[in-house]
């Protein structure tokens, strides 16, 4: 099979295609061949040296990649799915998924059945990105109808999930944007929209139950600005700083970084809702495989409205 992999961190030009065989799989897996696989921030972090790279440098080789879609070819005796069945998921996450491959062998404990009303692109893209919205908010914050939400970065990966999700959990959700795209965030089903640049958080009126970042750093402090006394805020690029720490419990606030983990489980209500059209994946560009540099380079810009995928 065809497969890319790095041998070093760095840029785009460190990726190198290979042959290498198909993966063997255990009696609790499936092998699934790959029809679309989606790119996130964290992709383009563990290439360029950053992230989980420490956890996986030691992997040889070391094959970048999550979130996919495709056909079951072969399962697992102790597998749920059979060979011919539609599948996506986020695999191994925060370990080695090997997903930038034509095969991968995937836990069928971390898949659900693909949706028939998306397409393989569109079902990868609903993976990490939407997990990651999911558990948040249900694990984490355990957003309920009729409190206030704060999405940052709303129309992004993340966060274009994060403000659909919040609204069916019943929230009153604000999205903050480039003022360009706020017509995106608010089809997405936000009440209102913030534009970032130029916004007085510290005099804000509205004060969040529930606070969304999925930019880290500064915006840490800014989402403590406007984040209610006995709030939460998540923030999912990185930790917080230890005066942002101080700053949280002063407000009595659970600030915390948090970390996806795979799940079929979750996959499977995430299916359930696609399925409904509860929720609906924006994917902005389609590369080919041979073009990942392309879809990497994309996604480091940092202008991506929803989601990046690679069709194999």
């Amino acid at each position: 099979m065809k497969a890319i992999i790095i041998n070093k961190p760095g840029g785009v030009d460190n990726f190198e295609y290979i042959e290498t065989a198909k993966p063997e799989i255990n009696s609790d897996e499936v092998l699934v061949q790959i029809k679309a696989v989606s790119i996130n921030p964290v992709d383009v972090k563990v290439r360029a040296g950053g992230g989980i790279y420490q956890v996986l440098k030691n992997e040889h080789p070391l094959i970048l990649g999550w979130d996919i879609s495709g056909v079951v070819i072969a399962s697992g005796a102790d597998a749920a799915f059979k060979p011919g069945d539609e599948v996506f998921g986020m695999v191994r996450f925060p370990g080695h998924g090997k997903a930038y491959a034509e095969y991968v062998a995937a836990p069928a404990s971390q898949l659900a059945a693909k949706p028939a009303n998306i397409t393989h692109e569109q079902a990868a893209a609903s993976t990490l990105a939407a997990l990651t919205a999911y558990q948040a908010m249900t694990r984490h914050a355990n957003v309920k109808p009729g409190q206030k939400v704060l999405v940052h970065a709303a129309a992004g990966g993340v966060g274009h999930f994060a403000v659909q999700i919040a609204k069916h959990l019943g929230a009153y959700v604000v999205g903050t944007s480039s003022v360009k795209n706020k017509d995106f965030v608010m089809s997405m089903g936000a009440d209102e929209h913030i534009g970032y640049q130029g916004y007085d958080w510290k005099n804000s009126e509205i004060k969040y139950d529930f606070v969304m970042d999925t930019v880290g750093a500064e915006n840490i402090d800014k989402s403590l600005d406007v984040v209610k006394d006995g709030g939460v805020v998540i923030s999912i690029p990185a930790g917080l700083s230890e005066s942002q720490i101080e700053r949280a419990k002063a407000k009595n606030v659970n600030a915390v970084f948090f970390l996806v983990t795979s799940s079929g489980i979750d996959m499977e209500v995430l299916a359930a809702w696609l399925s409904q059209g509860i929720i609906k994946p924006h994917v902005s560009e389609v590369f080919n495989f041979n073009e990942m540099d392309k879809a990497h380079l994309q996604v480091e810009s940092g202008r991506t409205v929803g989601k990046v995928v690679v069709r194999l």
